[in-house]
């Protein structure tokens, strides 16, 4: 049995108080997972420490076998991570920064310019591959700063609030990339606060809390733990923390 595509135990994180405590998550190889909650649940604080930008106080956090916290290098390789504000260099074109990425992952110079040619175009941004990013808006920038995570081939693609500052028709093309990535076996986690895109791509879905995970499953399985056949996604997530005592979580 193959290991799962993120496996995390036991997730403790502090700041003046407890951020994350004991968050427990297994996802599967090629799946595509949605973590939900309000603002000031602990998202982006999950994500920042699977990408291993951010240190846990305690748990456990293996991609796919990988011990992320005793060989965070070799994990890292393994993963892309996209934040919801983009960070490209604004000197340079976005074939240019995708090169540039690709370097610093040693992926070899021609394999790179392939990629980085079929991502560019992949996304339109084909017509743009040449010019300076500084003059991008940030729908663009998201963009490049999504080509640029991916130019490495990650096998776990963790992305937060990735469709912010997107026309629909980018939304649409970066959607359909990452289905044609899940449909490959790559791995994507993604928060959003966009409730129709989490209901229509992902196929499992975790509701986060005060730094806990309080509901996890199918939709139509959150729609049989709260009793409503035909209850919407938006409906389920309300009934899930609007009755919860208030917490703040950054």
């Amino acid at each position: 049995m193959s290991s799962p595509a993120l496996s995390i135990s036991g997730l403790a994180k502090s700041f003046d108080k407890p951020v994350i405590d004991g968050f427990d998550i297994a996802i599967r190889q090629g799946e595509f997972y949605a973590l939900l909650g309000p603002n000031g649940a602990g998202k982006t604080t999950i994500l920042r420490m699977i990408a291993g930008l951010l240190a846990p106080d305690a748990g456990e956090i293996s991609v796919l076998g990988v011990d992320a916290l005793k060989d965070p290098v070799a994990a890292k390789r393994l993963v892309a991570w996209v934040s919801d504000e983009p960070m490209v260099y604004d000197r340079l074109t976005p074939l240019e920064y995708l090169e540039f990425v690709a370097g610093l992952w040693q992926v070899e110079a021609s394999t790179a310019r392939h990629r980085a040619e079929e991502l560019l175009e992949w996304l339109d941004l084909t017509d743009v591959a040449d010019s300076r990013c500084g003059g991008f808006s940030k729908g663009m920038l998201q963009k490049v700063a999504l080509a640029g995570a991916l130019v490495h081939e990650p096998r776990l693609i963790i992305l937060d609030e990735p469709l912010t500052g997107l026309d629909a028709g980018s939304a649409r093309k970066v959607k359909d990339l990452l289905r044609e990535k899940t449909r490959n076996g790559i791995t994507v986690v993604m928060t959003t606060h966009i409730l129709e895109v989490a209901e229509r791509m992902a196929e499992r879905i975790g509701v986060l809390y005060g730094g806990r995970l309080v509901a996890e499953g199918t939709l139509g399985e959150l729609r049989t733990r709260i009793g409503g056949g035909h209850t919407t996604l938006e409906e389920i997530f309300l009934d899930l923390v609007t009755a919860r005592p208030t917490e703040t979580a950054a």
